[in-house]
């Protein structure tokens, strides 16, 4: 496994290689999440690159970026596990410029939900998933749908700046007692941890309104959000795969979205219906 940490000399690298390239961009703090993400990778192309970038530009002042966990020496070890050819670990100044020309996220879709409280955060994230693409070319990358809002302006920065890239989703891993798997996790306490499990037993509790026949997302938004009870609630929102705000379900093109504040920890969760 080769570990790079200049973008030129990665650049260089795989254009040597003429092979297809698999990609998963990370912040690290790795976790089963990410290896489903890899494993993906591995199984349809012939290299396998991980980057791991804690990305300033998508932190709001007064987020977690300082405190953000950082293990880079057992990342470095879970991808030489997984099977990772080439792990990407660049420092800020080689990624970023002065003065630099910036992509921004849309007015609409990059300013709702996680956008509405977060503003300027997409951005950062369009900005850094530029650069990375950029530099890796790869043939596809593999992202979360747990970052649902994320990976649908990702997919329509790649058709809207004609990438050359296949964009893969990736389902939600869980924990065993239900709780998504988030890098974030680790700042939970064991009671904390507990209070959170709300948030996925209101999505498992919105699965089963549907399976049952009801349809109206007011009502299940009701019902989520009594679940919820006392987290501090950025949104319970049910939107279409073109992140729209619908008044009834329609199984096969809808998205159930939780982001909560769990002590001072903000989780996000979602079902893809």
């Amino acid at each position: 496994m080769k570990i790079i940490s200049s973008a030129n000399e990665l650049k260089k690298y795989l254009r040597e290689q003429n092979k297809s390239i698999g990609y998963v961009p990370t912040m690290g703090a790795l976790h089963e999440g990410h290896i489903s993400l890899i494993r993906e990778a591995r199984k349809n192309n012939a290299l396998v690159v991980v980057s791991i970038f804690v990305n300033p530009t998508q932190f709001l002042a007064g987020e977690d970026l300082q405190k953000y966990p950082r293990r880079d020496e057992a990342d470095k070890k879970i991808c030489e596990l997984a099977g990772v050819d080439i792990v990407f670990m660049p420092d800020t100044q080689a990624l970023y410029f002065d003065d630099e020309v910036k992509i921004v996220a849309p007015n609409v879709r990059g300013y709702v939900l996680e956008g509405a409280t977060r503003p300027g955060h997409f951005s950062g994230v369009l900005r850094v998933v530029m650069k990375l693409l950029n530099i890796v070319k790869p043939t596809h990358a593999y992202f979360g749908k747990k970052d649902a809002q994320q990976l649908n302006l990702i997919e329509l920065m790649v058709k809207h700046y004609f990438l050359d890239v296949t964009i893969v989703p990736v389902d939600t891993v869980r924990d065993s007692d239900g709780l998504a798997l988030s890098s974030r996790n680790v700042y939970l306490s064991k009671e904390e941890r507990q209070e959170a499990l709300k948030i996925p037993k209101s999505l498992y509790h919105a699965s089963k309104m549907i399976s049952n026949g009801i349809i109206a997302t007011q009502e299940i938004e009701a019902e989520m959000l009594a679940i919820l009870e006392p987290l501090e609630v950025g949104y319970v929102a049910i939107v279409n795969r073109e992140f729209e705000v619908v008044k009834e379900v329609s199984v096969g093109n809808c998205i159930i979205l939780v982001e909560a504040l769990v002590g001072s920890t903000r989780l996000l969760d979602n079902i893809w219906l």
